[in-house]
């Protein structure tokens, strides 16, 4: 089951990037000369059939992210998803024609080996299915909390420490989502009704478009250097958090802990050069860009 859950939650991430890619085509070909009259230019989108069709992807990867919750740890999925990157950068390369060069390489390599070594030394398992509401009341306030000082705090910053203190914010958001939805999940063996009837999946659909909104905010505030390491790793270790707090899953520490430091140090270098890479960072205008 736990390979199952992994393998849905590599096929989530990939459609995500698939989509990721597909819908920044389509944004390429509409061009910046409708970007004044925005209407038009959202319009010229919904026109394109690679933007539909990454549309229709996106919405195959979140029923893919589903299954993946309800068949395995929140604590693994949630990291694996963090891959979204990693595919984002290797299908961007074929779709736009453009080849990493050694450093991007060597950094998609050291995000993946990070992110192996970290889950094969925490080695979380077990958990239970569903929350009871009184946890839920304590990690809603502690979470609404976090969210509402890390809102305060980032006007008050630079461009690029603004960026990454709203994706912190924006991760928090989308990991309570993957939570609320693995809880919303974990009724199925009840039936199809007893989900339907519980309140987490539409908590986590209005968390869920919330962390949208705020996503684009963020993306905002400053380049992805500084904003998609904070939402990448943000969302991967908040959920390892939720799952221990939340679902009862067992993570292991102890001797192990130097070395989950060293493979998060890994993942977070990797992490940061491919947010710098030509391949996702903006570029000077005249440029291909995507």
């Amino acid at each position: 089951m736990l390979a199952l859950s992994i393998i849905l939650a590599l096929l989530a991430a990939l459609g995500n990037a698939g989509a990721s890619v597909l819908q920044r085509r389509a944004a390429a070909d509409v061009g910046p000369g409708r970007s004044r009259a925005r209407g038009s230019w959202m319009a010229g989108l919904v026109r394109r059939r690679v933007w539909v069709w990454g549309a229709g992807l996106l919405a195959v990867s979140g029923i893919l992210q589903a299954l993946a919750l309800a068949t395995g740890p929140l604590s693994i999925v949630q990291p694996v998803m963090s891959t979204e990157l990693m595919f984002t950068l290797a299908l961007g390369s074929v779709v736009f024609h453009r080849r990493p060069d050694t450093a991007t390489r060597w950094a998609f390599a050291a995000m993946a080996a990070g992110l192996a070594a970290f889950l094969a030394l925490a080695d979380p398992s077990g958990g239970r299915d569903t929350v009871p509401p009184a946890d839920w009341l304590w990690t809603a306030f502690g979470a609404g909390l976090f969210v509402t000082v890390l809102l305060g705090l980032s006007p008050r910053l630079p461009s690029a420490p603004r960026a990454a203190v709203l994706g912190t914010a924006t991760a928090t958001g989308f990991a309570c989502t993957a939570a609320l939805l693995k809880d919303g999940l974990g009724r199925l063996p009840g039936g199809l009704g007893a989900v339907l009837t519980s309140w987490q999946p539409y908590a986590a659909i209005g968390v869920g478009l919330g962390s949208f909104l705020l996503l684009q905010v963020t993306l905002r505030a400053g380049t992805l250097v500084a904003s998609q390491p904070a939402m990448t790793l943000g969302d991967a270790l908040l959920s390892v958090v939720l799952g221990v707090t939340l679902f009862a899953e067992r993570v292991h520490l102890g001797w192990r802990v130097i070395f989950e430091v060293l493979a998060l140090a890994v993942l977070t270098a990797g992490c940061v050069h491919l947010a710098r890479s030509p391949l996702v960072a903006d570029e000077p205008e005249g440029k291909s860009t995507w």
